[in-house]
C-alpha cells in the first residue's frame, strides 16, 4: 500500500449539544460537554488509520495537558505520530462546536500551536516527504506552510489532495497548480471561485477552479452526492447514501482520509468516492469526529 502524509491541525474538540445554535445576544443553557480528539488534518490522519492505512502525521500540540491526549489518540489509531512537534510555552488547538438538533453544527476554532507550524519545520521532516505517494492538506495551519509543503510535494512527484477548509475568499494561485485533487464543499466552491452554488450554477464553478490547474475538482454536496470535473473521467454524479443525520461534525474530514487510502489501494478516483461516500455516511450517524469514524471491518 502507497504511504500517505497529512500537514495539518490537531484540536481537541469540546462539543456541547443545543436545540439551535445562539444567535447575538443570547445565552444557552445545556447540561454536558464532550471533550473529543479533532483537528480536520487529525481527523483526516486518525480516518486513514482506522481504515488500514499506512498514514504519518505532521503536525503540532502545546505543552499542556491537551498535548499527550491528542498524540495518544492518533497513536491508537495506528498513525506514525514521530513528526507531531510539541510547542513550548503554547496551547494545543481548541474547537468549540454547537451541534443543533438536526445534526448541523457551527465551530469557533482556537488555532493554539496549529498556527505555529513552519517552514522549519516542514524541512526538518522531508524525509516524510521523500517516503509518502499521496500528500493531504487542509487550511487550519498558516498558508505559507501549506504552500510550502504542496510544492515540495509537487517538485517530488507526490500526490497532493487540498480539502480547502475553512476556506478564505482568496487562495494563492500557485496552490492550486501543486494540487492534484481540490475537494470543497458547496459552500467553500462558492468561496473560492466567487459564485453563488446553484444546480445551474456548479458546473461553471468547479470548470473554474480546473483551469487555475487542478486536475480533478471534487465537490461534496452532502445529501445530494458528489459532483466531480476531472480531466481524466470528465463529470460525474456520485450518488450520497441516505442516512438520518445526527452530528455531522468531522463528516469532510472522514471522506478525505478515507478517499486517501482508497488511491492509496490504487482504486480509480470515482471507486475511492464510492467508498468515502459509504464512511461519511456512517460518520453522521455518530457524535463527535474522531469519536464517530468507523473501522474499516465496518465499511467493507
Amino acid at each position: 500500500m502507497k504511504k500517505i502524509l497529512v500537514v495539518g491541525s490537531i484540536n481537541l474538540d469540546m462539543v456541547v449539544n443545543v436545540d439551535h445554535c445562539p444567535m447575538t445576544g443570547e445565552t444557552i443553557l445545556t447540561d454536558h460537554l464532550d471533550l473529543i480528539p479533532g483537528g480536520k488534518g487529525a481527523n483526516q490522519a486518525y480516518t486513514a488509520g482506522r481504515l488500514g492505512g499506512n498514514v504519518s502525521m505532521l503536525g503540532a500540540v502545546g505543552d499542556d495537558s491537551y498535548g499527550n491526549l491528542l498524540i495518544n489518540n492518533l497513536i491508537s489509531a495506528d498513525v506514525n505520530t514521530t513528526a507531531v512537534i510539541k510547542k513550548e510555552g503554547n496551547s494545543s488547538g481548541l474547537a468549540f462546536i454547537h451541534v443543533n438538533k438536526e445534526g448541523d453544527n457551527s465551530i469557533t476554532v482556537v488555532s493554539g500551536a496549529n498556527a505555529l507550524i513552519t517552514k522549519d519545520d516542514i524541512d526538518a521532516h522531508r524525509e516524510l516527504f521523500e517516503e509518502a505517494d499521496i500528500l493531504l492538506l487542509q487550511l487550519e495551519i498558516p498558508i505559507n506552510t501549506v504552500c510550502y509543503a504542496a510544492k515540495i510535494a509537487k517538485d517530488l512527484g507526490k500526490t497532493v489532495i487540498l480539502d480547502p477548509a475553512p476556506a478564505p475568499s482568496v487562495l494563492p494561485e500557485d496552490l492550486f497548480k501543486y494540487a492534484d485533487i481540490v475537494k470543497p464543499n458547496k459552500t467553500e466552491l462558492g468561496m473560492l471561485s466567487g459564485m453563488e452554488i446553484s444546480e445551474k450554477t456548479l458546473s461553471t464553478a468547479a470548470a473554474i477552479i480546473r483551469k487555475k490547474g487542478v486536475k480533478h475538482v471534487l465537490v461534496t454536496l452532502g445529501e445530494k452526492g458528489v459532483y466531480l470535473d476531472s480531466e481524466v473521467y470528465g463529470i460525474l454524479q456520485i450518488p450520497a447514501i441516505k442516512v438520518d443525520a445526527v452530528d455531522t461534525t468531522g463528516a469532510g474530514d472522514a471522506f478525505t482520509g478515507a478517499l486517501a487510502v482508497m488511491l492509496a489501494m490504487d482504486k480509480t478516483l470515482p471507486e475511492a468516492i464510492a467508498f468515502a461516500n459509504r464512511v461519511s455516511s456512517i460518520v453522521v450517524t455518530r457524535k463527535g469526529a474522531q469519536s464517530s469514524i468507523p473501522g474499516i471491518d465496518e465499511v467493507i
